[in-house]
C-alpha cells in the first residue's frame, strides 16, 4: 500500500481488519517500522478522534508525529492551478505539499466538502494535489467523500461483535437541522458493499425520499424507505446524517421520527448501535440507546486507533 485514500487502496480486506485486531492484541509490536520516521498530520477541519487515535496510532509504530491546522497555524492553501494568486491564500499546494513531503515520510490529511458544488466536492481535489506534490504516502483522515479510517474501524468493530456468520447490518439516516457531508455514509456503504459481496454481512440501507447517496457508493446494497422494515432482524444498526446528493448539500426533512430510540432497537435481532461520533443526543439518537448495553460507540471509537495503526503499518511496510 502507498497511499490510503480509499478502498481502492486495499488489496486484501479481511488481512486489513485482522492486523486491526492484530495491533490491538499487540500495539508495541511493530514499534521499528517507525523509527526515525515522522507523519505529519494535517487538518483543514475540526477533529477529535481522528486527530488522538491516528497520533497515538503513529506513537504505537514509533513515528515522530508533528500536527498542523491548516490555515490557523500555516498560510492558506492554494489548490486550483494557473490562478492569479491575489485573493486569502498566501501560498501554492505544489510548494507547501513538496516542503511537506520532505520533511514528513507520510501525510495525513483531512479536509471536509463545502457542500456548496457537488462536482467540486467529488473531485477529491484536496486529497489529489497533496497526492500529486507530496511524493510521500497520503492517508485520508475524512475527505469530501469518504472517511476510509472510520469505516474500516467499523469493519473491525462488527467482526468483534457479530454473533452470527453474515450478520445484517443497516445503514439508516438520522435526522438532523444542518446539511452534513455525505462522506461518512459514502464510505461506509462502500466497505459494507464489499464485505456484502464477500459473503460477510447483509448490508441494507434506509433513509427518507430524496437521500439517496451517489450510485458509486450505494452499489448493490438493498434500499428501502421503510426503516421498520430494513430495522427487522438487524444485527447492527449504523446510524448516522447525510445532506442530500441529488438536491445538493440540502436538508430536506427533520423527520423525527427517523430518531432511533430503544423501540426502534427493540424491533432488532438484539442489535448493536453503532456512530461514528461526535453525536446530539435526543435530537439523532436517544440517551437510552446511547447508554444501553446494546451501544458500541465507545468500542467503536476506540478501534480506530487499531484501522489507524493497521494502515501505517501497511504503508510502513511496503515503501515504495
Amino acid at each position: 500500500m502507498h497511499n490510503f485514500l480509499s478502498l481502492a487502496d486495499v488489496t486484501d480486506l479481511d488481512a486489513l481488519i485482522q492486523a486491526g485486531l492484530n495491533a490491538k492484541a499487540s500495539p508495541f509490536a511493530d514499534q521499528h517500522l517507525g523509527k526515525n520516521k515522522t507523519i505529519g498530520l494535517l487538518f483543514f477541519n475540526s477533529s477529535l478522534r481522528t486527530r488522538l487515535s491516528t497520533q497515538k496510532a503513529a506513537q504505537n509504530l514509533g513515528l515522530n508525529v508533528m500536527m498542523m491546522n491548516v490555515g490557523q497555524d500555516s498560510w492558506g492553501l492554494e489548490m486550483e492551478e494557473g490562478v492569479l494568486m491575489n485573493g486569502d491564500k498566501a501560498e501554492h499546494i505544489r510548494e507547501a505539499a513538496a516542503v511537506m513531503g520532505r520533511y514528513c515520510n507520510i501525510l495525513g490529511i483531512r479536509a471536509f466538502a463545502d457542500l456548496k458544488d457537488r462536482a467540486t466536492d467529488y473531485r477529491e481535489q484536496v486529497m489529489h494535489q497533496f497526492a500529486r506534490y507530496a511524493q510521500v504516502p497520503i492517508v485520508n483522515l475524512e475527505s469530501a467523500t469518504r472517511h476510509p479510517l472510520q469505516s474500516l474501524a467499523d469493519c473491525i468493530t462488527i467482526e468483534e461483535a457479530k454473533t452470527v456468520a453474515r450478520p445484517k447490518v443497516v445503514l439508516t439516516w438520522l435526522p438532523h437541522f444542518k446539511p452534513l457531508p455525505q462522506a461518512v455514509a459514502n464510505s461506509f456503504s462502500e466497505w459494507m458493499n464489499a464485505r456484502a459481496n464477500a459473503g460477510h454481512v447483509e448490508f441494507v440501507i434506509t433513509h427518507p425520499e430524496g437521500y439517496d447517496l451517489a450510485p458509486e457508493f450505494k452499489g448493490n446494497a438493498r434500499v428501502t424507505h421503510n426503516r421498520a422494515e430494513a430495522f427487522a432482524g438487524a444485527d447492527f444498526i449504523y446510524g448516522k446524517n447525510w445532506s442530500s446528493y441529488t438536491h445538493y448539500g440540502q436538508v430536506l426533512t427533520q423527520d423525527s421520527t427517523w430518531a432511533v430510540t430503544m423501540d426502534d432497537m427493540a424491533e432488532t435481532n438484539n442489535g448493536k448501535f453503532m456512530h461514528c461520533l461526535p453525536v446530539r443526543r435526543n435530537l439523532k439518537v436517544s440517551d437510552a440507546v446511547l447508554d444501553s448495553p446494546q451501544s458500541l460507540v465507545i468500542e467503536q471509537a476506540a478501534n480506530r486507533e487499531w484501522s489507524a495503526q493497521a494502515v501505517l503499518r501497511e504503508i510502513l511496510k511496503n515503501p515504495r
